[in-house]
């Protein structure tokens, strides 16, 4: 990246984009699965972590923030959101390949027909009792992208823009132009 696009964004303005982004795409996860009815499985549940993390930190960011300077704490804490993001972005892209059939699941969250995966499962299919949602069968698409597919894309710009003030900070820390 030059330094043109390191400037674009206001250094003030991320802590608090990266907390309304994280805090919006939470939100739809909880929409999806309270006011929709779609239940999240056991990967869908491990990418929501980043965002609970990123929530946090932001804000602690965002009001640590002063002036055109950001100091060093907004600094560290937005590297450790671009790193949680950049988790996130490999959950999220390891969930889409597994409901694309790109690549095996985890063997506790995929489908294996009309075989249960433990006894308890077999117990409460038996019962009447509902299945866990599989980490193989997208339960909502759009233009034909999951909702791991659009999780992916989020944390991937996330990432990016978590990780500007640090590449902004390394670069006026050596004096590159």
């Amino acid at each position: 990246m030059n330094a043109a696009m390191l400037d674009r964004i206001p250094p003030l303005a991320i802590p608090w984009i990266v907390l309304l982004v994280s805090v919006a795409t939470l939100g739809g996860a909880y929409f999806f699965q309270y006011a929709l009815g779609y239940q999240p499985c056991h990967l869908c549940l491990l990418e929501r972590i980043p965002y609970v993390f990123a929530i946090g930190a932001a804000l602690i960011a965002g009001v640590l923030s002063r002036e055109a300077n950001l100091g060093i704490a907004p600094v560290v804490l937005l590297g450790l959101c671009a790193l949680a993001f950049a988790i996130g972005t490999g959950l999220s892209g390891y969930h889409a390949g597994v409901e694309y059939k790109w690549w095996p699941g985890p063997t506790d969250c995929t489908s294996s027909g009309f075989v249960s995966n433990s006894l308890e499962d077999l117990q409460a299919q038996l019962q009447g009792g509902t299945r866990a949602p599989q980490c193989d069968k997208a339960a909502w698409t759009l233009f034909g992208i999951s909702l791991a597919g659009y999780n992916f894309l989020i944390s991937f710009a996330l990432f990016v823009l978590s990780a500007l003030p640090v590449l902004r900070f390394e670069r006026e820390a050596h004096g590159y132009e």
